[in-house]
């Protein structure tokens, strides 16, 4: 007889807490040598940590069918995360191939002015990752040819460098066109659009704090005056090969009413497709062969700089399958874990006596801290935690854009700040400064988890359902 969650009365047994933690130490263990020891890719770790909490599954009493079931579960919660990821690989492609990010990124980098190189190269990088979706992208690019600015000002590398991050992830937390912003909500039960709008006042609040410091650290290197050859490069190679104009700015200006409006993600993001086709005939001349394979494969740059190259070389439906496959390996993790009980088992162990939201919140952000240290991928801390808090959200009446909030706060911020993070590494080896260095000037990095933790007895970090939108989250369906 089953007892409604696909267990057997008589057969299947509430794991032990020593069997729970132990697929989720075999998972951290074969995390953490794979990336920090081998520099593989987390695809593979984590599929098998899929295999040995299956393993473990069998042992508790479950059947083949079960597990199957629960991974299959998992999955189908992070089927609206796959497709949209999916659309913005097209989006971005599109987009790339109209000049829609190149003339972001071209009017972003007018704002450049040595008397506020601080503030102006924390703007520069939120708008380039914005445009993006990156903040690798924009560090590797945009962020190096600014490090060079800097170095010609007198500015202290480790100074700058934390400009850069706070930029980078400031728009890496906004951007609907960032994996981890379709990811983090994807694991919490709601959708990208609520999600980004909840995030808005906490995020605005620590990115004002951190320009309002840069600003005062930047006064003492004003009059000075900078080589911004690097950068006039760059405006001039994207005035060579692409036509720049500001009704170029109409698509990702359609996204954001669209957000607004509380339009569904899906729709509002096809839409920036089709007004970013629509553009690129009328202003690059493109056809739609070109469009296609802008939309499968991405956008390929060919302008001859370096920077700009490396940076507009991206997008398509095929860039995405990197972040895609690991969404399905890590909800086949999280599936069995969830349908076995061994996530209820750990999580009921972590907030034991925790009661207020406070407390949960808390709970959740020390917990992506932790999987940034043990399993050095930002995805994962994202992932893993998202899976082990919603039920505990829900049960306290928290909407799920609390956790997702908490999920990037905890997890996508602070993954910059861990030296043997793969986005640490990447960091230390593009900007030619050290995690320990950076740390403390990355200001956006560690104030908004901070601030989210200090707000969460509040309704702007810590919302609660209707009863209407508790029902839907009972029935699994997105709030």
């Amino acid at each position: 007889m089953d007892d409604g969650n696909g267990r057997t009365k008589g057969e299947v047994r509430q794991p032990y807490l020593y069997e729970a933690i132990l697929s989720l130490v075999f998972l951290v263990l074969v995390m953490a040598v794979g990336i920090a020891k081998f520099e593989a890719e987390p695809h593979i770790p984590m599929f098998l940590g899929t295999i040995f909490a299956a393993i473990i599954s069998l042992k508790i009493g479950y059947s083949w069918e079960d597990i199957e079931k629960g991974m299959l579960d998992g999955i189908y919660q992070a089927l609206q995360a796959i497709i949209i990821l999916a659309i913005i690989g097209m989006l971005i492609g599109v987009w790339l191939l109209a000049g829609v990010v190149p003339t972001m990124i071209y009017y972003g980098l007018n704002i450049l002015n040595p008397t506020i190189f601080l503030v102006a190269t924390t703007i520069i990088c939120s708008i380039t990752s914005l445009a993006t979706g990156t903040s690798w992208g924009t560090a590797g690019t945009i962020g190096i040819a600014l490090m060079g600015i800097a170095k010609g000002l007198g500015i202290p590398a480790p100074i700058a460098a934390g400009a850069i991050l706070s930029g980078a992830y400031f728009g890496d937390k906004l951007s609907p066109l960032s994996d981890t912003t379709n990811l983090a909500p994807a694991m919490a039960g709601t959708d990208v659009f609520t999600h980004v709008k909840f995030m808005l006042p906490t995020t605005l609040i620590s990115y004002g704090i951190a320009l309002v410091l840069y600003l005062i650290i930047g006064m003492r290197f004003r009059g000075v005056n900078a080589d911004t050859s690097a950068i006039d490069a760059i405006q001039q190679g994207l005035a060579a090969s692409f036509k720049i104009s500001p009704f170029l700015l109409i698509p990702p200006i359609a996204v954001i009413v669209s957000i607004a409006f509380k339009m569904p993600a899906i729709p509002g993001i096809t839409i920036g497709i089709i007004l970013g086709a629509i553009e690129a005939f009328i202003f690059q001349g493109a056809n739609l062969g070109e469009l296609l394979d802008a939309g499968f494969a991405g956008y390929i740059s060919k302008t001859g700089v370096e920077a700009i190259d490396s940076l507009l070389t991206a997008g398509g439906l095929s860039g995405m399958m990197d972040s895609i496959s690991l969404t399905i390996l890590a909800m086949m993790f999280g599936g069995i874990m969830e349908k076995t009980g061994q996530l209820e088992v750990i999580v009921n162990k972590l907030i034991k006596g925790i009661k207020s939201a406070t407390g949960l919140i808390t709970m959740t952000i020390l917990t992506c801290l932790v999987s940034n240290i043990t399993m050095p991928e930002q995805y994962i801390s994202v992932v893993v935690p998202g899976r082990m808090y919603a039920n505990a959200y829900r049960d306290k009446g928290l909407h799920p854009k609390s956790l997702s909030n908490a999920l990037e706060s905890g997890g996508t911020l602070t993954s910059a700040l861990v030296p043997w993070n793969t986005c640490g590494v990447f960091m230390t080896t593009i900007l030619g400064v050290s995690t320990f260095q950076y740390g403390r000037w990355a200001f956006f990095n560690y104030f908004t988890p901070i601030l989210v933790i200090l707000l969460s007895g509040t309704s702007l970090v810590a919302a609660r359902m209707t009863e209407e939108e508790q029902e839907k989250a009972e029935a699994g369906e997105l709030v």
